[in-house]
């Protein structure tokens, strides 16, 4: 089993290494490489049409420029034009990094974003090897034209050139970010709990249009709720606010908000319940420096307890946009991870989080704390799995209500099964039936709530108030339906055999 692990250790390493630096990698190979990767419409492809708002979500596969205004535009046009039409697109510009790349050529040493002008300099350097900026030409600025048609840029014809930045729109100048993102496709998990690169930021689209109710459901404006947040894959705005784009906005916890929150991935509300988020709200807004670059954010920006950028980014003492190389029990808990916690893949990225943890913790504080967690998350786990049996065992004596006279079969691709994913958004008959239901909201909800409540060190989350408390809830309910619906079965039975 080690070796196994080693091996695998080794070519995710490897991998890594190939997309991690810029300096030895081909930007246009990484452009091709993700466009060949990108899934499109998925593989239920025929089963669903894309609503306009999803040319935002996913411009690789959707967008096409509007026909409102048919002519050659030059880059300086766009800010005249705009500020008429979109001010807030320009007053967020404005005020960016983008815009004032002189301010950034002329900070002084002690000023927190000095870091930045090496990176533009690496920036630039990148452009001029590839041809797009002359030998020892700079930027003047990044400007609309360079993210909505192409660096350097000097017009457009708006209604033919005009893009939705992607991914690898980014990457034109932000080459080393883009390729670090870009590794966590490499992710092979050792004994496939998870298909290679998932759970991950980059594979997040294919996640979204490869799940079978998303793609079955006919209520498309309900289901494109789960775009918004499953569209890492395609942009870079879900953290770097357009159109600022802001790094410091991203180191803060309120950035990862909008998605990490919520009944099955509730990670926001167990960081700032946490007594990490109180010290963030009760000092850190005020005292910390989020200019400072995220690797020095201890040491120089004033940091006295962690964030989410920077646990997540951190590994083994660097950082980086693969956020998924301590991943041990990804999006949910299953009993494929729980049995093979001790494989030496898992204990490795164990260790790494002990190492991420002693930067404030001590290591023998560091262990004791995460061996906890994978106990009692190991503890909710086992609840939900002696639930499953009895809904599964309801299900195959053919005993759900209304399962022989009233289960009509979930929209395709869905395939019926007791509990199942697709009962928490569709509904019809008694199919899901409330034993049902009450299981997804189990697996789906209530396990997962207790499990991120125990890793990001949130008591409420993972005993009474979430997690564990509402683990008993629904096992108790499952359990009574159960006798209920069994005591009702064996007195038909009666009936019947009284009747003949």
């Amino acid at each position: 089993m080690r070796i196994i692990s080693l091996a695998s250790t080794v070519l995710f390493l490897l991998s890594f290494s190939t997309f991690a630096n810029a300096e030895q990698h081909d930007f246009e190979a990484l452009k091709n490489k993700y466009y060949a990767d990108h899934p499109g419409k998925g593989k239920y492809a025929d089963l669903w049409e894309p609503i306009p708002i999803q040319q935002y979500w996913n411009p690789v596969t959707f967008y096409k420029p509007p026909q409102t205004l048919k002519a050659e535009v030059k880059a300086a046009d766009c800010v005249t034009c705009h500020k008429g039409i979109t001010p807030g697109w320009v007053h967020a510009w404005q005020d960016s990094t983008h815009a004032n790349l002189d301010e950034i050529r002329n900070l002084s040493s002690s000023d927190s974003r000095h870091y930045k002008k090496a990176k533009l300099e690496e920036i630039e350097a990148g452009l001029q090897k590839r041809g797009v900026l002359k030998k020892g030409q700079k930027l003047s600025e990044v400007g609309c034209i360079d993210c909505h048609a192409g660096v350097g840029k000097k017009s457009m014809k708006h209604h033919v050139d005009l893009r939705m930045p992607d991914r690898a729109a980014c990457g034109e100048c932000h080459v080393q970010e883009f390729a670090e993102a870009e590794a966590e496709k490499a992710q092979k998990w050792p004994q496939d709990q998870w298909s290679e690169g998932h759970p991950s930021h980059a594979m997040d689209w294919k996640a979204n249009v490869e799940t079978g109710i998303w793609a079955g459901m006919s209520q498309r404006e309900v289901a494109q709720g789960c775009d918004m947040c499953h569209y890492q894959q395609n942009k870079c705005d879900g953290c770097h606010t357009r159109h600022t784009f802001s790094a410091a906005e991203a180191r803060k916890p309120e950035a990862c908000a909008t998605c990490h929150n919520g009944v099955d991935h509730n990670e926001f509300e167990g960081y700032m319940y946490s007594k990490h988020g109180v010290i963030y709200e009760t000092s850190g807004k005020a005292d910390w420096d989020f200019e400072v670059q995220l690797k020095d954010a201890i040491t120089k920006g004033g940091y006295t307890a962690p964030t989410c950028a920077w646990c997540h980014f951190e590994f083994n003492g660097e950082f980086s946009h693969n956020l998924v190389r301590k991943v041990r029990w990804a999006f949910n808990p299953t009993p494929a991870i729980a049995d093979n916690l001790d494989h030496p893949w898992f204990e490795e990225r164990k260790v790494a989080w002990i190492g991420t943890c002693s930067n404030c913790h001590s290591p023998r504080f560091s262990k004791a704390w995460l061996d906890t967690a994978d106990k009692g998350t190991i503890q909710g786990l086992e609840v939900e799995q002696e639930a499953k049996k009895i809904v599964q065992k309801l299900y195959d004596d053919g005993l759900m209500v209304g399962q022989k006279t009233n289960r009509p079969a979930p929209p395709a691709p869905e395939k019926d099964a007791p509990g199942a994913f697709f009962g928490l958004f569709w509904a019809k008959g008694n199919n899901p039936s409330f034993v049902d239901r009450t299981h997804a909201e189990m697996w789906e909800h209530d396990l997962i709530k207790h499990y991120k409540g125990l890793f990001h060190v949130n008591p409420g989350g993972f005993t009474y108030s979430e997690g564990w408390a509402r683990l008993m809830r629904r096992y108790t309910e499952i359990q009574d339906a159960n006798t209920r619906i069994r005591e009702m079965d064996a007195l038909k039975k009666q009936v019947k055999a009284l009747s003949k």
